[in-house]
């Protein structure tokens, strides 16, 4: 059962490592400008309430 856990414990850091840098490699060098500018139309790029009232005044 150790083994199990320490194979396991690995496979999850290398999961954590390989997450960590696509994430870097996608934002940090551009790789999809699309995906940057959807984070940026959602709002979730800067936590910033000002465009959703904006939003809801338009209307």
């Amino acid at each position: 059962m150790k083994k199990a856990e320490r194979i396991l414990l690995k496979v999850a850091v290398a999961q954590f490592l390989f997450l960590l840098l696509a994430q870097i490699f996608i934002h940090r060098f551009g790789v999809l400008p699309e995906l940057i500018g959807i984070s940026k139309y959602e709002g979730t790029s800067k936590m910033d309430h000002t465009d959703i009232l904006e939003v809801f005044r338009v209307r």
